[in-house]
């Protein structure tokens, strides 16, 4: 059984390599992502099939992903992992970058909770 850390990369791994059919495997059923500083849809994600439809979505972007400047902490709870990365897309020649925090909950090897907290720059 992958550990939080595990999971955590390949969530990186299958976003990079726009594994998008893949991607919700990774999730429990029941799981709650929340982005707490975002206000449209995407705000709150619930349920492995609206993570799929999700990553469908993302299917449809045609941009070069690239995930960097990652550093993942350990917690004192087992299941928990903090997780430090920069997202970079290009779209039409022009550069985005997104700094953020993952704060991901992990059990019997599938997301079943995340917080992520993500700022949006250039573009």
């Amino acid at each position: 059984m992958s550990t939080p850390r595990e999971v955590f990369q390949q969530l990186v791994d299958g976003t990079v390599g726009k594994k998008w059919e893949q991607l919700p495997d990774l999730f429990a059923e029941d799981v709650v992502i929340f982005h707490p500083l975002s206000t449209g849809p995407e705000a709150r994600i619930e349920g492995r099939e609206k993570v799929r439809e999700h990553f469908a979505r993302m299917a449809g972007f045609d941009a070069d992903l690239r995930i960097g400047d990652i550093v993942v902490y350990e917690t004192t709870d087992p299941e928990v992992v903090v997780c430090e990365s920069t997202m970079r897309a290009t779209f039409g020649g022009k550069e985005v970058s997104q700094p953020g925090i993952r704060v991901m909950r992990v059990r019997d090897g599938l997301i079943v909770s995340s917080r992520d907290y993500g700022n949006r720059q250039g573009g």
